[in-house]
């Protein structure tokens, strides 16, 4: 007979309920931050205001996910911090290279260093979670 495979580890339990919470810190940081700067100053850096408005938007969804914990959660926080990592990344080594476009930073420009380098750390750790709390199958029987 087959064993059962084990219970699924929750994304939303132990460190991950501290996951979270940055997450939402970060949240509200970017969202407060891109809110003002584009109803403040738009037109002086619209990229890097709509930027921070995306990250906003991805860290939001990706605590959600985190929160919610079954597939569907760990489905949307494994996208948002893939995407979250690729904008880190890409948004920082552009911002660097062509820093005329950037005039203003982003949370995610110069790879986070306005965060303290958190916005680039933060997706490595949720995907390091959500491989951690992935489930666990038995081994087929022989």
């Amino acid at each position: 007979m087959a064993e059962l495979s084990p219970a699924r580890p929750r994304t939303n339990s132990g460190p991950g309920r501290l996951l979270i919470a940055v997450y939402l810190l970060f949240a509200i940081a970017a969202s407060s931050r891109a809110t003002l700067q584009i109803v403040t100053r738009f037109d002086e850096a619209p990229l890097a205001y709509l930027l921070s408005a995306l990250a906003a938007v991805v860290y939001i969804v990706a605590a959600a996910g985190l929160a919610r914990a079954g597939h569907a959660g760990r489905r949307i926080a494994l996208a948002c911090c893939a995407l979250e990592l690729v904008g880190v990344v890409g948004v920082g080594a552009f911002s660097l290279a062509r820093p005329d476009l950037f005039p203003d930073e982003t949370v995610w420009s110069g790879f986070g260093s306005g965060y303290g380098y958190i916005p680039l750390v933060l997706p490595i750790l949720g995907l390091v979670w959500l491989r951690h709390t992935r489930s666990r199958t038995a081994p087929a029987p022989s």
